[in-house]
């Protein structure tokens, strides 16, 4: 019978350290990245609606993570592609303006570069998303509802190819992690168990508005194809792609166009003279600001249906250098009006 005892006894420590000092591990390793994780700050154009239809000034919050030394980082694309104005908050309480260096809205992508990085804050490792697999334990850190510097833990539940998701964000990599993520959470980083960035934030698919377990993070390997590998570029326009019926409703001459929603004041787009929408409208269900610019070519190449001459315009803006004129073509007041600028 003690022999019995004894057994259970030495079955149950078995399981119990390995679990004790996988908690001081992540106890450690957070320690080890939290000063790398910023709450991102930003002020945006909204239509308020009401008897006087007017643009105010709206405040969004999210994450990000500060990847290198000279003061970049990761974030969101949908957090700061169209924002007024852009500050990192750190945590020791440093506040510090930042401006876009690059974003890609399609791949929910951006990349934010500081004034200065704050004493005593070290950058975290971006990793290589490509070794990690289906099972591996993670953590994520960020601000949910505004909570800042919350650690969860989940795993990879699924890795999800360019082109194999729906919506707007189909052309990037995805992991799929039950690790909770709610609003806030988007552009912080998604973490290995060794400290190193796999992923960044994008969004959560729920039925309830809150999370569910499908949470969807952008692999670290494609944020740096996108943000570090090609030549940067940041439109600062916020717009829908207008196909099939829709793009019918709003009379364009060609199958696709895009509505532009906002406009940064202190982007390309700006300086080109391109409109946003002033008037918030509900289409089939689908919420839209109305009134601004659709974009029906940029650099002579066509909008298309399925939005493939995204990869083309891309590629040809990321090649523009100062003194290049940008050229776009929108439909404004039922006219096609096209827009040229030199780029400063």
């Amino acid at each position: 019978m003690m022999m019995r005892v004894s057994l259970m006894c030495a079955s149950v420590l078995s399981v119990v350290i390995p679990a004790a000092a996988q908690a001081e591990s992540l106890r450690m390793i957070f320690k080890q990245v939290d000063s790398a994780v910023v709450v991102v700050q930003s002020n945006h154009k909204e239509v308020v609606t009401g008897p006087q239809r007017r643009m105010s000034s709206m405040p969004g919050a999210g994450s990000g993570v500060l990847i290198s030394a000279d003061g970049k980082v990761m974030t969101a694309a949908h957090l700061v592609q169209s924002a007024d104005d852009i500050a990192v908050d750190f945590v020791n309480g440093a506040s510090v303006k930042a401006k876009i260096l690059s974003s890609d809205p399609a791949a929910d992508i951006a990349m934010l570069q500081l004034e200065k990085v704050p004493d005593g804050m070290i950058a975290a490792k971006l990793g290589d998303s490509d070794e990690a697999e289906v099972g591996d334990q993670v953590f994520i850190v960020g601000a949910p509802l505004g909570l800042g510097h919350t650690l969860s833990v989940g795993h990879i539940g699924a890795r999800h190819k360019p082109n194999t998701m729906y919506g707007a964000m189909a052309r990037a990599e995805f992991f799929q992690t039950d690790a909770a993520i709610n609003e806030g959470n988007s552009g912080g980083p998604m973490f290995s168990m060794n400290g190193d960035v796999i992923g960044i934030v994008s969004h959560i698919v729920s039925k309830s508005g809150g999370f569910e377990g499908l949470g969807f993070v952008v692999t670290s390997d494609m944020a740096r194809r996108l943000l570090m590998d090609r030549n940067p570029f940041w439109t600062g326009v916020e717009g829908y792609l207008l196909a099939g019926d829709i793009a019918r409703v709003f009379n364009i001459p060609q199958p696709a166009g895009v509505l532009v929603q906002r406009v940064s004041p202190k982007s390309p787009a700006a300086l080109l003279g391109v409109k946003p929408g002033n008037l918030a409208a509900v289409i089939e269900g689908q919420s839209f600001i109305v009134g601004g610019d659709i974009v029906l070519e940029v650099l002579g190449v066509p909008i298309v249906p399925d939005g493939s001459s995204y990869s083309v315009i891309r590629e040809r803006l990321g090649k523009l250098k100062s003194g290049d004129p940008l050229s776009v073509t929108v439909l404004r007041g039922g006219k096609k009006t096209e827009l040229t600028v030199k780029l400063p």
